[in-house]
């Protein structure tokens, strides 16, 4: 809805009105239709409009006649008052700006008249003024020109200050003048004048050096002849200058009376001059005194004399605010002076030396007392020499644990000398077993096979071969022989375990052969063991040469074997059973010299027998044992030795220290223990510095890491004996001295793994080069996988005299079976993981193999002996059958596996191996059903 226009308001008119649309009219027509008629239309409507516009008017003027006449009345009222007021201001205009009579001209006129004569009162006012100024300037310019010529220098200073004051409070139109440039230069030059004569009086009133210290109350300007005091001269200095002599006094002060006496011994004089008029001159002498002095309470006596000096007759010159801040200022270097040049360094490194210290400590606290309390007035209670002084044990504790450690960082940052190392022995307790005998043999028949006997190692006790778990794990065993099998001397566990683990040091010959027995104690003449007093040369080399690659180097005295022939052939043992034996087999106490591998014919592998093994005869009684002490040993680094004696000289230093009472009330908390504890602190310390320091040597050398482990070892068994020996203050150290043990042994152990996880990572990336052993057809690739297994070969070898140099035998045959059987069971799983191996294949696969049985030479110490590299490579014989499997016949085969010689196999791995070395023939096809039904058991 539209919003309705109000009445009163305008309608919007015609857009177009009368002439514009006569003009359009008159535009639109064209000269064919312009004419009078159009031109008389045209102007009839003009004229018809005009006479409505007309009527119109008229009609509304009548309409409202009344309002019409009001409004012209007041029309032409408001045009008579406009006239009369246009004629008024033309009159007012005439008498305001005519330039002769008017207002405006005739003030312009007398405001300019008046500013020139007060311009004029201003200008004669301000040469007044600075006139005046510089009369005063002038006549203090006078004064201080006379005082500075006859040497008045105090109240020439006055004068200068008072002169620079009139000089920056002249008026502004007289700052800028030539004349007040040339006053302050002149004034300037006066001042600087007067303050050069101060220092010289001052340079000449206070005189600081090494050699003495002169100070004269009063002193004469040069070329005059007043004299002045020295405080007056002091007081007349600018207060930058002031505090600039203050600066060079405390350095002078601090240097040369301080430092300088506390340092060195000296002797000091001191000597006064006076006249009529008073004392002249006051002067301290200072003189070196001869080296041979020992005494330092001296020093601190004679600094007490240089500092009352000062205080007497130098301090009071000064302003009481300036004094005080020279004397505060001199306090803290002063105590720690006391501190570096007294106390610090020469704080004792033993403990004889300690109560002539204490004495001097004491001294040093009076002094302080002395000096800074009650001369320097210094009160605000940091008496740092008296504080450091209550705990002088407990300093002295902590440089005697810095220097323990420095000693031990020197041990261990040492590089590692053969010539001081040294063999360790431990002992071992083995068991000596008796002449058994014979029992009634049991045949017991179990699918169709009779109970066989076999000759265990010792070439004594026949063994019987039974089937499955029955025949190798000893379950039919008598009480007797099983309390035996436990209680071995040899400590070889009938349970195959993947690698031998580390035995303790207790029972360290469950992994070693023999030792040499004391020597109060003899062997039994039926001695299986064998033991006798022969020696082994011993041989240090750490590298492979071709004649003492294999001597022995353990510097131990092994015997001769006594062994008894036995009479009867053993039976074909398979070969879980055959390593089961072999670990009850006793080795060799000692290695004899022997040719390298190369060189002396391989001891034959474990040959599958092809005939039925015959009756065998009974077992013999229960074996008799009891204990054989023998001993072991490996090469540990000199600087243990050090270490250990280090540590225990630690120890008795502390227990000294606590026994003696010394300290006293000069340490905070238990005296004795800082040092104490700085026995485990050795320890911590040369367990983390030795891989850092040696860090290159330990990780390029195989002997290095083994010879580190033994090093922890020998200290972690030292640390026992001295911990069982703690007592009395010592026993402080006792939780962490133990804690240490635990972590040198647990040390000892991860550097032991870690040099045979070493070795092992490098075989395996030997065996990398083999690719499986595929396609060893081709002689190109046969080439590789020789190379690879020569590689791994010569790796051994060359590691194994170094670890035989260093390790003792439990861990050397330890160490050394692991890398072995790294190698066999890496070569075993990829062998037997093969799909198909031809008949070329086996036959060169098989001479792989047999480049790693040389390997058993390494576990040989007698060769009349058989090996006993069964007890430390699980997988020994596994591997040697491998390498009569690969060229064996199917019947060969099926013959081992039905007695039982292939045990070590799993039936996967032969069903695996026979259908790849064999075509798909029935003869195959019954053979692995054969297999697939498991390994027969033999009953007992």
């Amino acid at each position: 809805m539209a919003f309705p226009i109000p009445s009163h308001l305008p309608r919007k008119k015609d857009a177009r009105d009368v002439s514009t649309q006569i003009l359009t009219k008159i535009s639109e027509t064209t000269v064919k239709e312009l004419n009078a008629k159009a031109a008389s239309s045209w102007v009839l409507e003009l004229n018809d409009t005009i006479a409505l516009t007309k009527n119109r008017i008229h009609e509304r003027i009548s309409s409202n006649l009344p309002d019409f006449e009001r409004q012209f009345t007041t029309a032409v009222s408001v045009q008579e008052r406009l006239q009369s007021l246009s004629r008024n201001v033309d009159v007012l205009s005439e008498g305001v700006s005519n330039p002769e009579s008017g207002l405006i001209p005739r003030l312009l006129s007398t405001l300019a008249s008046h500013s020139a004569l007060a311009q004029e009162a201003v200008d004669a006012r301000a040469r007044h003024d600075a006139l005046s100024h510089l009369l005063q300037c002038r006549n203090e310019l006078k004064r201080l020109t006379q005082l500075v010529e006859e040497g008045e220098l105090p109240d020439a200073t006055r004068s200068g200050a008072s002169l620079d004051g009139t000089i920056g409070g002249a008026p502004k139109p007289l700052q800028s003048s030539e004349v007040m440039s040339d006053l302050k230069r002149r004034c300037t030059a006066l001042r600087n004048r007067t303050e050069e004569q101060l220092v010289q009086a001052y340079s000449r009133s206070i005189v600081i050096s090494a050699l003495d210290i002169v100070v004269r109350p009063s002193v004469q300007v040069h070329q005059s002849s007043p004299t002045f005091p020295l405080s007056a001269i002091i007081a007349s200095m600018s207060p930058a200058a002031l505090q600039t002599h203050i600066a060079t006094l405390r350095r002078d002060v601090i240097a040369h009376c301080i430092d300088y006496v506390l340092k060195q011994p000296v002797t000091v004089s001191q000597s006064n001059s006076t006249n009529l008029s008073g004392p002249v001159e006051h002067k301290l002498s200072l003189y070196p005194a001869p080296p041979q002095e020992e005494d330092l309470t001296f020093r601190l006596e004679r600094l007490t004399t240089v500092m009352t000096f000062l205080s007497e007759h130098l301090f009071h010159h000064f302003p009481a605010a300036e004094r005080r801040s020279l004397t505060l200022s001199l306090s803290t270097p002063l105590r720690s002076a006391i501190l570096n040049h007294v106390l610090l360094p020469h704080l004792p490194s033993s403990l004889s030396r300690l109560p002539q210290f204490l004495r001097l400590a004491d001294r040093a606290v009076q002094a302080e007392d002395e000096i800074v309390v009650k001369m320097l007035a210094d009160t605000t209670g940091e008496h740092i020499v008296q504080e450091w002084v209550g705990s002088v044990g407990t300093h002295y504790e902590r440089k005697r644990r810095a220097e323990i450690l420095d000693k031990v960082r020197a041990i261990v940052v040492t590089p590692p000398d053969d010539s001081s190392a040294f063999r360790v022995e431990v002992p071992l307790v083995l068991q000596e077993t008796a002449q058994p005998e014979l029992l009634e043999s049991k045949s017991i028949s179990t699918n169709g096979h009779a109970k066989e006997t076999a000759l265990n190692g010792k070439g004594k006790e026949p063994v019987e071969v039974e089937e499955a778990e029955n025949a190798w794990d000893f379950e039919d065993d008598t009480p007797a022989q099983s309390e035996e099998s436990s209680t071995d001397g040899w400590g070889f566990e009938d349970d195959l375990e993947p690698e031998p683990e580390p035995a303790p040091e207790a029972e360290a010959a469950s992994q070693v052969g023999p030792e040499h027995p004391e020597p109060a104690q003899e062997p039994v003449e039926d001695d299986p063991w064998g033991w006798n007093d022969d020696s082994t040369a011993v041989n240090g080399n750490d590298e492979v040469v071709d004649e003492s690659a294999w001597d022995d180097v353990w510097d131990e005295k092994p015997v001769e074997p006594k062994l008894v022939t036995p009479t009867l052939a053993p039976a074909p043992k398979p070969a879980k059973g055959l390593q089961k034996f072999s670990k009850s087999i006793p080795s060799s106490p000692a290695l004899a010299p022997l040719k390298s591998p190369s060189a002396v014919p391989l001891p034959s592998t474990p040959q599958p027998a092809m005939v039925k093994s015959s009756p065998q005869p009974p077992p013999r009684a229960p074996v008799v044992s009891k204990p054989i002490r023998v001993v072991e040993s490996f090469l540990v680094s000199g600087r243990t030795k050090e270490l250990l004696q280090l540590v225990e000289d630690v120890l008795r230093e502390g227990a000294e220290l606590v026994s003696s009472g010394i300290l006293g009330g000069h340490v905070s908390g238990s005296p004795g223990n800082i040092i104490v504890q700085a026995a485990p602190m050795a320890l911590e310390l040369y367990r983390a510095l030795v891989p850092v320091a040696n860090a290159t040597l330990l990780q390029q050398s195989a002997k290095e890491p083994m010879r580190f482990s033994n090093d922890c070892r020998f200290i972690g068994q030292e640390l026992e004996r001295i911990v069982a020996k703690l007592n009395g203050p010592k026993a402080a150290a006792q939780d962490k001295l133990e804690e240490g043990l635990e972590t040198l042994k647990a040390l000892a152990d991860s550097w032991f793994e870690d040099a045979i996880a070493r070795e092992e990572r490098l075989i395996e990336e030997a065996l990398d080069r083999a690719r499986r052993f595929i396609d060893t057809t081709h002689q190109e690739r046969y080439d590789e996988c020789e190379s690879a297994v020569n590689d791994v070969f010569q790796r051994i070898r060359r590691v194994a005299p170094q670890w035989e140099a260093v390790l003792a035998k439990s861990k050397y045959y330890e160490a050394l079976g692991a890398i072995v059987e790294t190698a066999l069971s890496r070569v075993l799983s990829e062998v037997l993981s093969l799909e198909d191996i031809t008949e070329v294949e086996s036959q060169r696969l098989s001479e792989l193999c047999r480049i790693l049985n040389a390997l058993e030479w390494l576990f040989v110490e007698d060769q009349e002996q058989p090996s006993f590299v069964a007890s430390y490579v699980p997988s020994w014989l596994k591997f040697s059958y491998l390498s009569e499997l690969l060229e064996a016949s199917i019947a060969d085969i099926s013959y081992l596996f039905e007695e039982g010689a292939l045990v070590d196999f799993e039936i996967e791995e032969l069903v695996k191996l026979v259908r790849a070395l064999f075509a798909d023939t029935p003869l195959r096809a019954n053979t692995i059903n054969k297999l697939l039904q498991g390994h027969p058991v033999r009953g007992s």
